[in-house]
């Protein structure tokens, strides 16, 4: 890991950019002289262009003393762009703007190669970040891509409590890895988000294998969460990771 830039907020928090072999992110650490919880923020891909978004989730949960970092997504903002994703996408499109249905197939070329590739770089960031002075353990998972989150969970027992974003078409394969999840979760779902499957969503949240699963449906299309579910993200993480 090694660190590009660094600025300090008025509210004390650190923000640090840096780099994981090819991968860009950034890490936000609290003013704090103990070891900090740890959240990685997860999110669609761009990093610059979700940073407004991004650091005030981080300055939120810094002022409940957490850490938080995120790392760009495979094929996204300046990284080489993955052409197999990109024509799926491009399929997605089609078939929602004609009215039809979304096939396995298309969901398949545009989920599972980003998970393959961003779940090891996620785990590779976690080993590093929990190397770091400052940084210690427990740790949760926030936002993203939900079939991301859903293999990192069901595969890195480092992970104890997560935030999902549900919406997100999702592979059947990641229906499975769902089965195989059960750490603490809480679940938002935008009930008119026109771009994706309802149905699919709540099925997802029906196969995690967790005993504490909590689910938040509110009306509104995909980008109109209520401010107050980051309080209530807030309140799920310091019961989890504090």
């Amino acid at each position: 890991m090694r660190f590009t830039s660094e600025q300090h907020f008025d509210d004390g928090v650190l923000e640090r950019r840096f780099t994981l072999g090819e991968v860009p992110g950034i890490l936000w650490t609290p003013p704090t002289t103990t070891p900090a919880p740890l959240i990685l923020m997860g999110h669609p891909g761009g990093l610059d262009r979700m940073y407004p978004r991004l650091v005030t989730r981080a300055r939120h949960s810094a002022a409940a003393g957490h850490a938080c970092a995120t790392v760009e997504l495979p094929g996204a903002g300046d990284r080489p762009a993955l052409a197999t994703v990109d024509q799926a996408r491009t399929d997605l499109r089609r078939a929602l703007a004609a009215g039809e249905p979304v096939t396995d197939d298309v969901v398949d070329r545009l989920v599972l190669p980003l998970v393959d590739r961003a779940v090891p770089e996620w785990q590779a960031t976690l080993d590093a970040l929990l190397a770091l002075p400052g940084i210690g353990g427990p740790v949760g998972f926030s936002g993203g891509v939900i079939a991301i989150a859903t293999r990192l969970a069901a595969v890195d027992p480092r992970i104890a409590a997560a935030v999902l974003f549900a919406g997100s078409y999702v592979p059947r394969s990641t229906f499975e890895e769902a089965r195989k999840v059960t750490i603490p979760l809480l679940v938002l779902l935008q009930w008119d988000d026109e771009g994706n499957d309802r149905q699919m969503a709540l099925d997802l949240f029906d196969a995690f294998g967790s005993q504490e699963k909590t689910l938040h449906a509110n009306t509104g299309g995909h980008t109109g969460v209520p401010r107050f579910e980051g309080d209530d993200a807030g309140r799920f993480f310091a019961r989890h990771l504090e």
